[in-house]
């Protein structure tokens, strides 16, 4: 069997409107050894038939599944299993991607015999077009070792669609069964069983802001559910004998992600007390995570060498330290809502 050079799962739910789009992008790639695994996820409008077309169109490149409604991470697992490729990757069908896109990754990834590559990508206001920002290209045309004495890991986006996994690397990997951070889980595993991430900086992929999407509210069960598989990533890489490595990482990786953007989307459900779960979040740090508080990489001289966002970082730390974590949540709801300005860890 031919084994391809990428394996592109693509998750489909609805969005007749879009995926045309996505997969006119997929299927006119300048990397020609592709798969294309269009996995619909149970759709009530027309974007089976459209898979469908699309797998008969370029019945070499593009194959259509059908199964009932599940979920992202079941869709994503579903096309993972079926992959045949040397590396894999993941779309969402509203979103595109250059016609570069997979060859840049491919050959970043294959030149420096990378376990992971990774592009960058602007993110959309998709009722206006606006572009809101562009991200992961401060890394230039580098290459990454994954160990304790470098913390760029935390400072790469949990999504899967601007990354190719190498896929003997993550075939056993799952995304789990919760909304929200089930990207963050993925990507994290994944720092356990992968060596050496390269960086592609050229914007190549088109991510749309869809403000009806789950990943823009929280709620306190979402709270509850990041909380324990955040335990059992730890608990995995116990297992694959890296904690004790990477405790520094993992500890920090938990605060920046509960700690700061879960809390910040936290805080727009009216009915949590969020002094209460502020509390309760530093309480479980301290006992879960606890090198947080003492992290080489929270230090201010460290952090001035690193720039804005890593200073930004210091600052919420020591107000966390402070027992001041509501300051935190304000400014930020301030710069978002108010000041319009978005800004990622």
């Amino acid at each position: 069997m031919k084994q391809y050079k990428l394996s592109i799962v693509a998750a489909v739910y609805n969005l007749e409107k879009y995926l045309p789009r996505c997969l006119d992008a997929l299927v006119n790639q300048t990397l020609k050894d592709i798969e294309i695994l269009c996995v619909d996820d149970g759709s009530t409008d027309s974007a089976p038939q459209i898979i469908d077309e699309y797998a008969k169109k370029y019945p070499n490149k593009v194959k259509a599944y059908h199964k009932p409604n599940g979920g992202e991470f079941t869709t994503r697992n579903y096309g993972l299993e079926r992959a045949t490729g040397e590396y894999v990757t993941f779309v969402d069908t509203d979103d595109y991607v250059e016609p570069t896109w997979a060859e840049k990754l491919y050959n970043a990834a294959k030149e420096n015999n990378a376990d992971l590559a990774v592009c960058g990508f602007e993110r959309i206001d998709l009722d206006t077009g606006k572009v809101v920002s562009k991200n992961m290209t401060n890394f230039g045309n580098s290459v990454k070792t994954i160990n304790n004495k470098d913390d760029f890991m935390l400072f790469i986006n949990p999504a899967p669609w601007n990354k190719i996994y190498k896929l003997e690397k993550v075939k056993d990997l799952r995304f789990l069964n919760f909304r929200g951070f089930n990207d963050m889980i993925f990507l994290t595993s994944s720092y356990a069983k992968i060596e050496k991430v390269a960086f592609v900086p050229d914007v190549l992929y088109h991510y749309f802001l869809r403000y009806d999407s789950q990943i823009h509210s929280v709620n306190e069960q979402d709270v509850n559910n990041f909380k324990k598989y955040l335990l059992e990533l730890k608990g995995f890489y116990i297992k694959e004998n890296k904690y004790e490595e990477m405790k520094n990482i993992l500890d920090l990786m938990a605060f920046i992600h509960l700690g700061t953007s879960v809390m910040y989307r936290a805080s727009y459900d009216k009915s949590i007390n969020m002094k209460n779960m502020m509390k309760e979040t530093i309480l479980y740090l301290d006992e879960n995570f606890a090198t947080w508080r003492k992290s080489p990489y929270l230090k201010l001289g460290y952090s001035i060498k690193r720039g804005v966002k890593h200073i930004g970082l210091w600052g919420i730390s020591k107000l966390y330290k402070m027992h001041m974590p509501m300051v935190y949540i304000t400014l930020y709801r301030f710069m978002v809502d108010k000041l319009k300005i978005d800004i990622k860890f």
